[in-house]
């Protein structure tokens, strides 16, 4: 992708918007102290939540942007895929939360039904996790936190609080974490130890 006039991102990398209209504010031509080293800089302003996303090219604007900041969501493809179409359509629920986290928790949920643990309920299924040391204890405690947060959601608990973007994008964290300790490190080294 160049810099244009438009930045054009499936999302925004803030708010998840879908298709944002994403306008140049500002850009600039910068070297580092021997005056080598070019690199190109642009802001753009998403009209939806009004953050703005910066972007960076060597030598001059009509290259291919190699950095975004902050980078959009994605979900490596080496998360299987019912744990990653989940988590993918998490992450583009953001601006409605319930559903984000009740997306989030059936990701937790799928990932480790992949890694073999598909009886009881996601409660069991958290607790022999950690039980056998698949995940940490503070792991466990964070995943029995999403799992609750989704069934209040799910139940329409009306005790509960309704999440908000803050809450979504906290467990998003998690299962993106998850995903990154069960499959995309360890296909990683994999990958390493081969070459």
């Amino acid at each position: 992708m160049i810099q244009g006039n438009q930045l054009p991102l499936d999302r925004c990398p803030h708010c998840s918007i879908a298709k944002p209209s994403l306008n140049k504010q500002w850009q600039g031509q910068f070297n580092d102290h021997t005056g080598k080293n070019t690199k190109f800089w642009s802001t753009y302003l998403c009209s939806s939540c009004g953050s703005i996303v910066l972007v960076c090219s060597p030598q001059n604007g009509n290259m291919p942007i190699t950095d975004i900041w902050p980078a959009p969501q994605g979900v490596d493809e080496t998360v299987p895929s019912r744990a990653r179409v989940f988590l993918v359509q998490a992450i583009a629920s953001q601006h409605a939360p319930a559903g984000a986290v009740m997306l989030t928790a059936s990701a937790v949920d799928a990932m480790l039904k992949e890694k073999g643990y598909k009886e009881g309920n996601l409660y069991s299924r958290i607790d022999k996790a950690a039980n056998d040391h698949l995940i940490t204890k503070e792991m466990a405690a964070w995943a029995h936190e999403i799992r609750l947060e989704a069934n209040d959601q799910r139940h329409a608990d009306e005790s509960a609080d309704l999440p908000t973007s803050t809450d979504a994008a906290r467990v998003i964290e998690f299962a993106s974490a998850l995903a990154q300790f069960l499959f995309i490190l360890p296909a990683h080294v994999e990958r390493g130890r081969k070459s």
